[in-house]
């Protein structure tokens, strides 16, 4: 168990603040994004350091930060542990670097044993974490030894929600971000549908070196032994007699954009149990490094995820498919991915995009450039219960199959077990291209088409 440290705390006004020269985070550009003072804020200012150990614990129920105050971290920090920390819906508690210094977290040495988490939230709400301007001044570094599996950097459990998480940079260890409640026997309170969190923003975040996901967003599982606390995906006629299963809690509203992912064991982003879903913008490269065909998604769309919007993402140069969708349609829910540029899968054999989503989810992929793909462009698998035909149309599908086998007209779009497609016809028709130099698009520009291209209107266009 944790215990309490002591914490030095200097309160400053927003006039008078200590002003020390930025320390430039290794490897890091820090004309990438320029730091900038922090603004003032609608509370209190608190300054706040490591204890002798490195470390710092929060209990915001014996704490006096309250709504619209800001927690300038300023040093070198093992670990920080923050519970019960609540600001408002409309003066959220700020958690940010100290003016003009870059603050460093996590324990690159860590080998397993306590203090497994880099930054922690536990029963918070209403929280923004991150530099007010440039992710080389919010630093967590994670561990970089043989049990970094077991190594989280930034960890939002028990009911944590109504967060931002904005302009950081996360290196190494196990997993990146974690964002779940995991259901407690006894705790009706995190069984679905009884509760849910809401409001969650992860953008201008740079992860990379991940052993596991960079992302790791809602809960996987379709059932909780509450009996064994394990998870089950299985059937419920599967369900172990005597023992007590539910489902976990949802999130609703989640926005993942404008983040930089890279070079990970695992998935990049993946999200799952969540309604109403957006991830945009982001950047995907070299992800499933590990090679393990269980978590090789560059973006995952989950099981139990409803209402999701999928746009104006590059996922690129990785092992995995670019991009799997696990979805739901219970509840008349839509999915649309519409305008992602999903390139070079080709080792591996895996396909381009895959489907394998549940109740007859209603999907709409439109104006998306595949290209370079080990299998197939587009494959959609019904097995789960993905038997509501897709809507395909205005997609560029380019070199299919650069792993092997012959380049038929299902290479692009293949369907099976009940799966199937709706495709555009006349100026919606797909474009079917069987190799890059028949395209004729520019791979230095997002393979935009040059003039004469054969992919014509279809595909991704750079915003």
């Amino acid at each position: 168990m944790l215990k309490f440290a002591f914490i030095a705390i200097i309160y400053f006004g927003s006039c008078n603040k200590t002003v020390v020269k930025p320390e430039t985070p290794h490897g890091e550009d820090p004309t990438e994004q320029p730091s900038t003072p922090n603004p003032p804020v609608k509370g209190k200012e608190y300054t706040l350091v490591p204890d002798a150990s490195g470390r710092l614990v929060i209990d915001g129920a014996k704490s006096p930060y309250k709504g619209g105050d800001a927690l300038n971290l300023k040093g070198r920090f093992l670990s920080i542990n923050i519970t019960n920390l609540n600001g408002t819906a409309g003066s959220p508690i700020i958690i940010r670097n100290f003016d003009g210094t870059a603050v460093k977290i996590g324990n690159p040495d860590w080998n397993g044993g306590s203090w497994a988490e880099a930054l922690s939230l536990v029963n918070c709400h209403y929280i923004k974490i991150g530099s007010e301007s440039s992710r080389t001044d919010f630093i967590i570094d994670g561990s970089v030894h043989p049990a970094r599996d077991a190594y989280f950097n930034l960890v939002l459990s028990k009911h944590t929600d109504n967060i931002e998480i904005r302009n950081l940079t996360i290196r190494n260890g196990g997993t990146g971000i974690w964002a779940k409640t995991d259901p407690v026997k006894g705790d009706a309170s995190t069984y679905y549908p009884n509760s849910q969190m809401e409001n969650l923003l992860i953008h201008d975040v740079a992860i990379s070196g991940t052993n596991n996901e960079a992302m790791y967003i809602g809960h996987t599982a379709t059932y909780w032994d509450l009996n064994a606390n394990t998870s089950y995906y299985g059937d419920p006629s599967g369900f172990t007699p005597g023992s007590q299963y539910v489902q976990p809690i949802k999130w609703h509203n989640v926005k993942i954009y404008n983040n930089q992912v890279q070079d990970g064991g695992a998935d990049g982003i993946q999200t799952a149990a969540i309604d109403q879903l957006e991830v945009y913008s982001n950047t995907v490269t070299n992800w499933g490094m590990r090679h393990n065909s269980s978590h090789n998604g560059g973006i995952l769309i989950g099981g139990r995820v409803t209402n999701s919007y999928v746009h104006d993402n590059y996922v690129h140069d990785g092992w995995g498919e670019l991009l799997q969708f696990y979805g739901s349609g219970e509840n008349g829910s839509k999915h649309v991915i519409s305008n992602n540029l999903f390139v070079n899968n080709s080792q591996g054999g895996n396909d381009g995009i895959s489907f394998r989503g549940t109740d007859r989810a209603a999907v709409t992929i439109s104006n998306n450039t595949v290209a370079l793909t080990g299998g197939v462009s587009l494959r959609i698998n019904g097995e789960k219960g993905m038997t509501a035909a897709l809507v395909v149309m205005d997609n560029a599908f380019i070199q299919p199959r650069m792993s092997g086998g012959a380049i038929t007209y299902n290479s692009y779009v293949y369907t099976e077990n009940g799966g199937g497609a709706v495709e555009g016809t006349g100026d919606k028709a797909n474009s079917r291209i069987p190799s890059l130099d028949a395209a004729g698009v520019d791979i230095g520009n997002y393979f935009s088409p040059k003039a004469g291209s054969a992919i014509g209107v279809t595909g991704y266009r750079k915003k």
